[in-house]
């Protein structure tokens, strides 16, 4: 069965199943080990192959959607935390990388060539090498592969809100995934459980998109039995430090009359060009954020029928 980082454990759609209750006990088994967070945080030598590995899951992910790249770095940080982290050696890191991706490749049914993405040159690894450390990687994880991640949270948290305006809603699961794609990177995010990041993205994206109904999700957030409060602001205040751009293109969703069938579907790597700006660039985009968080503003004035359902909280 096709792997869905929305539903990991069935193929039903019924957030207020037994499978609710299910993710928020089990999510703990498809994290790293606590120790692996701690020993990221003390070396920097540490922190500098985890880098040189997601490097490389990004490069062979680059023609496919984000989530298998989530799902590759998701597999490569629990088997990191379990073996130890790897010699600085770049033909093992590059061997450990593409394993990973094939992994999460073959668990989301994706259309993924080895002599494909290994036609760029350098090392190449043959069939049989591949194979034995995807075998090391099932191991480390215990076979556990259909990872609980934050998207598995992300439905069940937006019913608390309320939002029956689909654009709204659309807006606000796209701005969220922005954050968990981008977030996943920052070492400062790893002790952190799937559910608690979920909450704290959506919370994030509330407070840019719908800053006079922020206080409304936070409440809705912070009363749930499921979420510890004060994880949950840690969590917030360090993705403030994490997350800076991408709001654009959701500004851009909510004020047009486009939807779509499953945000998460969508590829959020819009940051590569951020490099190239120039300043005169900048000034230009600040007057266009300016404009587009008119747009927003205005579009949930007219939309103040639907929204008002999470004002009386």
């Amino acid at each position: 069965m096709e792997l869905d980082l929305e539903n990991p454990l069935t193929i039903s759609h019924d957030i207020h199943s037994d499978t609710l209750t299910s993710l928020f006990s089990l999510e703990s088994d498809h994290m790293p080990s606590e120790t692996y967070f701690q020993t990221l945080q003390a070396r920097d030598f540490d922190i500098s192959i985890r880098r040189e590995a997601i490097a490389s899951i990004s490069q062979l992910c680059c023609n496919y959607d984000n989530l298998l790249q989530y799902l590759a770095v998701n597999y490569l940080d629990r088997f990191l935390s379990c073996q130890g982290m790897l010699q600085p050696k770049p033909w093992l890191i590059k061997l450990l990388a593409i394993s990973c991706v094939s992994l999460a490749a073959k668990m989301k049914k994706a259309d993924f060539s080895l002599a494909d993405v290994q036609g760029d040159g350098g090392i190449i690894f043959d069939t049989q090498t591949i194979q034995r450390m995807e075998v090391l990687i099932l191991g480390a994880l215990k076979w556990r592969m259909r990872s609980i991640t934050p998207f598995s949270f992300i439905s069940f948290f937006n019913s608390l809100f309320k939002l029956e305006d689909p654009p709204l809603l659309q807006a606000l699961k796209a701005r969220a995934a922005q954050i968990i794609f981008k977030s996943q990177k920052d070492v400062e995010l790893l002790g952190f459980k799937p559910s608690i990041i979920a909450a704290s993205a959506l919370l994030f994206a509330s407070h840019e998109l719908f800053p006079m109904q922020y206080p409304c999700f936070k409440k809705a957030l912070s009363n749930c039995s499921y979420v510890n409060k004060e994880n949950m602001l840690q969590c917030y205040s360090a993705m403030q430090d994490i997350v800076a751009d991408g709001f654009d293109s959701v500004l851009e969703m909510v004020s047009s009359s486009v939807t779509a069938a499953n945000v998460l579907d969508h590829n959020f790597s819009s940051s590569a060009e951020s490099g190239k700006t120039t300043v005169t660039g900048m000034t230009t985009l600040r007057l266009d954020r300016d404009m587009k968080r008119r747009k927003i503003s205005e579009y949930c004035k007219d939309h103040r029928v639907q929204i008002s359902q999470i004002q009386n909280c």
